[in-house]
Parts: structure tokens; C-alpha cells; sequence
């Protein structure tokens, strides 16, 4: 058995080195569960072996591989809401010792929706500045043209979360390891989830280059136990990375995280997380002695 798999391999990494297309090379896994399949079914009543469990996690990858092949697609879109780190409806709050890199802004609530930043109003009352926060602070209720323009980032901020949500090209992978990537290795791809969606403390990698493209749709909540780091590898890029979250997302104490989050709800960061990405919540922002950088 071993033999006909190193056959197979031998065969696709030939293919691949005479500089074949990618829909060519995507056939190939295809060709791989195929075989496995294939030979399954000829070992009837066997006793299973550390040969077959081999056999049965290469169909699986096989199969993963086939449904979301090597596919080129766009980031997600955030327009004018790209122009902050954290952007909110109704509210962002901090305690302890916060660092933010970039803007932050709410709307439709006013500027007294911003707590335990120390706010500065600038003499033009256009916007804000704190210790704190390396940008600028934005509200609904400071002098024109910050109304409107606030107006129109959570517009766009409410259109990428939908944009990212809808996504149906790559075709999504759905409900992979029934809502636990912990201690996963993901591909770029689109994944989603009909449940909420979770990272123990051992974490998750994310594996790819620097141009592609994760986009994670989950119907429920997203929790991120203590402790746990998104680790990118191969040259994947946090501005890339989209978790698309129906519920509310969590971030618990210590966490390391990437990537831009679109809440439908609360987005909370509990004591010591780091986030390397944007906070974009359609409710509130809760901040706990955190940093949050682009």
C-alpha cells in the first residue's frame, strides 16, 4: 500500500515540476481520494492499522484540498472603514493600560460613549486626541465634516461584514472540525461555521503567503481561550485575515491575535490581549489593558 501511495506522490510531484496549470494540479487530490477510496474497499473486515489511519488523513486532506483548490481571491473590501483600528456603534471602553495604533470612532452614539480614554477635544472640534491612542478619536456628535463621514464608515464597516459573510467563491469549507481549529493548520480559503467557533489556548497557524486570503464566516460566537496565539507562517499578513462573527468575540487574557474582526455584536479583549488587526464592531468595543495595532 505504501508503495502505490509513494507511486502516486512521485506521479503528482512530477506533474507539478513540468510546470502544469493549477487546474491541473487541483485534480490531483482528487485522483489521491480516488485511490484511497479505492483501495478501502478491498480491505474488508481488516483490523485497523497505523498504515490506515495514514490512509484515511490523507483522503481527508485530499478531499479539503479538492473542495477549496490553490484559487486567487481579493481581501475584503472595508472602504472608509479600513481608516481605523477600532470603529463602533455604540460604544469602546478601556481600563488599565491600553495602547492603540490608528483612529478609533463611534456612531451613531456621541464622543461620551468613549470611556477611560481621557479625551482631548481638538480646537477645530472635529475630533479628538488621548495619550493612549497614536491617531485620531472620532464621534458622531463633533462639528462637521466628522457626522458625515462617520455615517458613512460604519456603512461601509456594516457592507463588509455582509460582503464577508456572503462570500460563496472560493467555495467555503464548511463546518471544519465542528467549530475547533485548536492546534489546526489552515490553508487560505473561506471557512464556514453554522455554530460558533473556538481557539483553546493552544491556538491555531495560519499558513500562507504574503497576498492570501482568510475569510472565516461564523454564525455564532467567536472564543479565544487564555492564552492562545494566532501564529502566521509562510508570510501571511493580518490586514488578509477576516473573522466574520455573527455572535460576539472574545479574547481572553494574554491572547495574541490577527486579523481584522467584523462583529455583528460585542467585541471584548479581556486583560493583556494583543491584537494585530482592526476592532469593527456593529455594538460595543470593551478594552482591558490591551494593545491594538494594524
Amino acid at each position: 500500500m505504501s508503495k502505490k501511495l509513494d507511486s502516486l506522490k512521485n506521479s503528482t510531484q512530477q506533474h507539478q515540476s513540468r510546470g502544469y496549470s493549477k487546474p491541473l494540479n487541483a485534480i490531483w487530490p482528487l485522483v489521491l481520494l480516488l485511490f484511497v477510496f479505492a483501495t478501502g474497499c478491498n480491505k474488508e473486515n481488516s483490523t485497523p492499522s497505523p498504515e490506515s489511519a495514514l490512509t484515511s488523513k490523507l483522503a481527508t486532506n485530499a478531499m479539503i484540498n479538492a473542495v477549496n483548490p490553490d484559487i486567487d481571491f481579493a481581501p475584503v473590501n472595508l472602504r472608509t472603514a479600513g481608516n481605523f483600528t477600532i470603529l463602533s456603534e455604540t460604544g469602546i471602553s478601556t481600563t488599565g493600560t491600553t495602547s492603540i495604533l490608528g483612529n478609533i470612532g463611534v456612531s451613531p452614539i456621541a464622543a461620551a460613549a468613549i470611556t477611560g480614554f481621557g479625551l482631548i477635544l481638538d480646537p477645530s472640534n472635529q475630533f479628538s486626541h488621548t495619550p493612549i491612542v497614536t491617531g485620531k478619536v472620532y464621534a458622531a456628535n463633533y462639528a462637521p465634516p466628522t457626522p458625515s463621514q462617520m455615517t458613512t464608515a460604519v456603512s461601509d464597516m456594516k457592507t463588509a461584514f455582509t460582503t464577508a459573510n456572503g462570500l460563496i467563491f472560493p467555495a467555503p469549507i464548511v463546518n471544519l472540525y465542528a467549530g475547533n481549529i485548536s492546534g489546526r493548520t489552515l490553508a487560505p480559503g473561506v471557512y464556514k461555521w453554522s455554530t460558533g467557533l473556538l481557539i483553546s489556548n493552544v491556538g491555531v497557524t495560519l499558513n500562507g503567503a504574503a497576498d492570501d486570503v482568510w475569510v472565516f464566516q461564523i454564525a455564532e460566537n467567536l472564543t479565544v481561550n487564555n492564552g492562545a496565539i494566532i501564529t502566521l507562517r509562510g508570510g501571511a499578513q493580518a490586514k488578509n485575515i477576516f473573522w466574520a462573527v455573527t455572535g460576539k468575540a472574545t479574547l481572553g487574557t494574554t491572547v495574541n491575535f490577527s486579523g481584522v474582526i467584523l462583529s455583528k455584536t460585542l467585541i471584548s479583549l479581556n486583560t493583556g490581549a494583543k491584537v494585530n488587526g482592526k476592532l469593527l464592531a456593529q455594538t460595543a468595543v470593551t478594552l482591558i489593558a490591551n494593545s491594538v495595532h494594524p
